[in-house]
């Protein structure tokens, strides 16, 4: 055979087989038909529609009459002025034009949209064909319309993965926690549409840290797992290039054991997950670097990247500074706090502390003795050289990296989150980070509110989630017109930033997993873990989903000395209710508990807890 059709075989086959892994023919995508929340004639026969929310779809509309003369459609996410979208909405904010030729009586039809070649080519996870072109949109226009508003259904055609709107509820004294909460939740669901943990509309690619929290707001409000474990496997042939992000896939996969209880995916990719690590580029004092001489073609081609040539970099936070984006941001060091990138840094080696931690307790579940120990003393010796030569003791704090002499944010947040700081500069490092607010990005702000709700500042974390102050909150998401977490906390932040992004739903996942404090202690939530941390809080009440059902749990402050607390657990799995510090009598259904711990056993059913301060 001659050797040029070879390979333009191999090629096509190559093509073929991208495009099938990227496609989601095959996985159960649902559409919801949702009715249109208000109608405004504007003038004859041009009608403004909104839908409420956002989703990722299409207009359908059934007309009761035909209409010969054409008729043009707007849909958008966004308006200029009150009942108009904006056509021009900037960043990667979504708008589409659509004529129509005429309307059928009786026959259902949609507006023909034009693709966005960025996320419907190439990496991007692709839609079936029968889907057609879907952008995300809340508002639509019709222009032209002859027939009455009245003849015309309209309707919000959403696509989305599987859901279970029902599994997860929360509602607190604080409205703007609830509308966040509401909010992030909402932005789970609307951008499932592939049935991958996708980045966002721009590029509709999986990125493993956007996934990482795509995850943890998932588990915190369905208990349907499927969609995590097929974006996991994604990534063990489709790194991508930041080396913080290959420091995610663990988390990934702990994650999803722990919730799921479900080994076969530990076992089938472990040694993937060890070479994820990145342990390959330790040098003698146990610390890594993306810079190192180590990080050959072998390695790269090893780690799932389809050329050799490829090269990881630290990303700190995104985006980085303006020399770096040519883009003119509103701050010129970006999201980074200023962090000064050195070639061993800090950020990136405690994320390679957590992986090894989290690698020692998933080769326990593999009962890998001889990995265990191998595991738990790299993880030991990393810990010691980041306190030894990162760690500013004079100051208190950490500095971004060997040779550095300046500290950002990040430096400090993620060793606090990931339990690295000596217990002797735990305040100092936390008065540190509280110095610095919100200094990171919407991505940042999962590993900031980790590390102040595991450190004693759930109230300071709390405030940080309702703030209404400046425009680096969620607030101001909603406050711009948005549905959906978006990608940055402005456009001034982000310049082609959109208006979808599930990496920024951190107080979905914070909400449940750290100031409710539930989590699963043991894998597949066997026994669930609640930590209340509730700060000024005077009631609160969560559902929260498990593999084995829904743990109910309501909070009521009835006076400044008594906190009384209603758990049901359900049945097949137990929880430790962890008390709070300072207690002097403690109540478990009405009966005193004499000798307690640190926290409550409780079996399946309904408790009720008093806690006398």
């Amino acid at each position: 055979m001659n050797k040029h059709i070879s390979l333009l075989i191999i090629l096509v086959v190559a093509y073929l087989n991208l495009g099938a892994q990227n496609s989601t023919d095959k996985i159960d995508l649902e559409s919801s038909l949702i009715q249109p929340k208000n109608i405004i004639k504007i003038s004859d026969g041009h009608y403004f529609i909104d839908f409420g929310k956002a989703f990722f779809g299409n207009v359908e509309i059934t007309p009761k009459a035909g209409q010969k003369d054409s008729l043009v459609f707007h849909l958008g996410e966004k308006l200029d002025s009150e009942f108009h979208i904006d056509r021009n909405p900037g960043a990667t904010i979504r708008y589409r034009k659509s004529k129509m030729s005429g309307l059928i009586a009786n026959q259902t039809t949609l507006p023909e949209l034009a693709p966005y070649k960025r996320n419907t080519t190439g990496a991007a996870i692709l839609l079936p064909d029968s889907v057609g072109t879907i952008i995300p949109f809340r508002y639509c226009e019709i222009e032209n319309l002859k027939i009455p508003i009245e003849d015309l259904q309209i309707k919000q055609k959403a696509l989305h993965y599987k859901f279970n709107d029902d599994a997860a509820t929360f509602s607190s004294s604080n409205k703007m926690m609830d509308s966040i909460w509401d909010f992030c939740k909402h932005t789970i669901k609307a951008t499932s549409f592939t049935g991958y943990y996708v980045d966002g509309d721009r590029e509709r690619i999986p990125y493993e840290a956007d996934a990482y929290i795509n995850q943890l707001s998932h588990y915190s409000v369905d208990n349907n797992y499927e969609m995590a474990k097929r974006t996991n496997e994604y990534f063990i042939d489709n790194p991508t290039w930041p080396t913080e992000w290959l420091l995610h896939t663990v988390l990934m996969f702990y994650t999803d054991y722990m919730y799921t209880a479900d080994i076969a995916p530990l076992q089938k990719y472990y040694d993937n997950l060890k070479l994820k690590t990145l342990m390959d580029l330790e040098r003698a004092d146990g610390l890594i670097s993306s810079k190192s001489p180590k990080f050959t073609e072998a390695l790269a081609l090893k780690l799932g990247f389809k050329k050799g040539s490829k090269k990881i970099q630290d990303i700190i936070d995104w985006p980085p500074a303006q020399k770096d984006t040519g883009w003119k941001l509103a701050t010129a060091e970006g999201e980074r706090d200023g962090y000064e990138i050195v070639p061993v840094n800090t950020a990136i080696n405690s994320f390679y502390y957590y992986n090894l931690k989290l690698m020692t307790e998933i080769a326990g579940f593999l009962d890998k003795k001889e990995d265990v120990a191998f595991f738990k003393q790299k993880a030991e010796k990393v810990k010691e050289t980041i306190n030894t030569k990162l760690l500013d003791t004079q100051k208190g704090y950490y500095i971004d990296g060997e040779g550095s002499t300046h500290s950002a944010l990040h430096a400090n947040m993620l060793p606090l989150a990931f339990d690295l700081v000596p217990e002797e500069h735990i305040a100092s490092v936390t008065e540190f980070v509280k110095s610095r607010g919100m200094a990171c990005s919407v991505y940042g702000s999962q590993y900031l509110l980790e590390g102040l709700y595991k450190n004693g500042e759930a109230q300071y974390a709390a405030d940080l989630i309702t703030s209404t102050t400046g425009d680096r909150n969620w607030w101001n998401m909603m406050n711009v017109g948005s549905t959906m977490a978006m990608e940055a906390w402005d456009l001034k932040y982000k310049p082609n930033s959109d208006w979808n992004h599930a990496w920024g739903t951190a107080p979905l996942n914070v909400i449940t997993r750290y100031m409710w404090g539930i989590k699963p202690k043991t894998a597949g939530f066997k026994v669930a873990q609640i930590e209340p941390q509730l700060g000024d809080l005077s009631f609160s009440s969560i559902k929260a989903p498990t593999k084995n059902g829904f743990i109910l749990a309501e909070f009521k402050k009835k006076n400044d000395k008594t906190d009384v607390y209603y758990i049901t657990i359900p049945n097949n799995m137990s929880a430790e209710f962890i008390l709070p510090k300072n207690v002097k009598k403690v109540f478990l259904n009405n009966k005193k508990v004499k000798n307690y711990d640190s926290y409550l056993n409780l079996k399946s059913g309904e408790h009720v807890i008093r806690i006398d301060h």
